[in-house]
């Protein structure tokens, strides 16, 4: 067993290294040369968002598919993980964590826009597309696509549901002044899960579309609070942020700079891992959405990355630079990992820190285990129909409920695997498809907003 520990966290640290790096910021930069820069259209991503297009086909409007996408992604990788990356690869980090989310707009955009212009109709009314279907009917590659819908489906109840519910129970049991069982941590997560999900993508979009504003408005709200406690060293924390992307050195509090190669790669792997950019599970959602063109829900799909990464994962950067140069009492000897990191320096801040942190922390979790859950739906009926749907629903939320009493280093290294692996026949889809994704933009922007009349075929699924 021990072997096979070793092995696994060996192919985590290697697949997550240089290689995974390589790829996917390759794919972003590649992607936005081939669509002319499409980050230039961020705010009319923005705009989109909010007008509806209740007349196109399509299950929930495209606001409802973004925030269902943003349930996934910003979840505790957006605290936790830039606590991470800032403990591994010093400040400098967060710079590379904002680059690789710059230019993984692009990359957002294009899976989501081939995500949509395969999608098709199910017996039942309902779309479904993703990457399987763009493999499937654009390339001609069901075999690719089985694999990218399998590899989702297992990494769903890793990443997307245990790892989730074990980060609620942990921060309830370390901030909350009496004992609650882990295990009633996870029947009461069970529950609440198990009541949105069992409604299928309406149910979870109704609760993403009031849940995601009000817990990234909260959270933003709040990092912006302690930033203006910390107003003194913002300016400091900047400079350091960029000094120590490319250079060595060390920062008050004992903070150091690990050099620009350990800055980029843990900096640009928890980007990376933060918005899902080229992974494909947000294409997944997008497929659902009201849209008369593919074109205007990848726009809106961008918009996510440009949330969870260029806002949010830069807010948390700053607060957790700045209030561990404002508070040098922190030391750095006694933090083991970017989770302790981030508890302690948001314990800093008196009787604010721990509250955001800890409904940041649960909303965040919960949101992105509905997120998933879909994700993982999507996939079970793209391989065995629909008669998988509810069989899946069980076992996910016998998930959740088993969650918090789980000891899950493994679960995080086989889902961190697993995510990687799914990453890959995706990208091939993008990078293959790039020829009829530069096509469909040009069409677009050069006749903004034309029907797109392609017949949407039907499934047996």
């Amino acid at each position: 067993m021990d072997m096979i520990v070793s092995f696994l966290n060996w192919l985590d640290d290697f697949i997550w290294g240089i290689p995974m790096i390589v790829l996917l910021l390759g794919t972003h930069l590649f992607m936005t040369v081939r669509t002319g820069f499409i980050q230039r259209k961020t705010f009319t991503g923005v705009r989109l968002s909010v007008t509806r297009d209740p007349d196109s086909p399509g299950d929930v409007s495209q606001f409802q598919a973004l925030t269902t996408a943003l349930a996934s992604t910003i979840g505790t990788g957006n605290i936790i993980g830039v606590g991470t990356a800032i403990f591994l690869g010093g400040p400098g980090a967060v710079f590379w964590c904002w680059i690789a989310g710059i230019f993984g707009i692009a990359t957002k955009y294009a899976e989501s826009l081939i995500a949509v212009k395969y999608r098709v109709r199910t017996p039942d009314g309902k779309m479904q597309g993703g990457a399987m279907y763009a493999l499937e009917r654009g390339l001609g590659l069901k075999w690719l696509g089985v694999l990218f819908a399998a590899l989702a489906a297992l990494a769903s109840f890793g990443i997307g549901c245990g790892t989730q519910i074990n980060a609620i129970a942990e921060v309830i049991q370390n901030n909350v002044p009496f004992s609650i069982p882990p295990i009633v941590i996870g029947i009461v997560g069970g529950l609440l899960t198990a009541i949105v999900i069992i409604g299928g993508i309406s149910s979870i979009a109704r609760v993403c579309e009031k849940l995601v504003p009000f817990m990234a408005i909260f959270y933003v709200l709040g990092c912006i609070i302690i930033l203006g406690f910390n107003y003194d060293f913002i300016l400091p924390a900047i400079g350091a942020i960029i000094r120590l992307a490319f250079t060595p050195g060390a920062v008050a509090g004992g903070l150091v700079g690990q050099g620009l190669m350990i800055a980029m790669r843990f900096g640009v792997a928890r980007g990376l891992f933060s918005n899902e950019s080229g992974m494909g599970s947000a294409p997944l959602v997008a497929s659902a959405a009201q849209t008369r063109n593919p074109v205007r829900q990848a726009l809106v799909s961008a918009t996510g990355t440009f949330w969870d990464t260029v806002v949010v994962c830069l807010m948390t950067g700053l607060v957790l630079v700045s209030t561990i140069m404002k508070n040098p009492s922190i030391n750095m000897a006694d933090v083991t990992d970017g989770g302790k990191l981030t508890t302690l320096a948001f314990a800093q801040i008196p009787v604010l820190g721990p509250v955001i942190l800890v409904i940041g922390i649960i909303t965040f979790a919960w949101s992105t285990i509905l997120g998933w859950s879909y994700y993982g739906e999507r996939c079970a009926q793209y391989l065995w129909g629909k008669k998988a749907i509810l069989p899946y629903k069980i076992l996910f939320v016998a998930v959740v409920v088993v969650g918090p009493v789980l000891a899950l280093d493994l679960v995080w290294t086989i889902a961190d695997i697993l995510n990687a692996f799914m990453a890959i026949p995706n990208l091939i889809a993008v990078l293959l498809l790039s020829g009829v994704i530069a096509k469909e933009t040009r069409h677009y922007l050069n006749h903004l907003d034309e029907v797109d009349t392609t017949e949407i075929p039907s499934v047996d699924k």
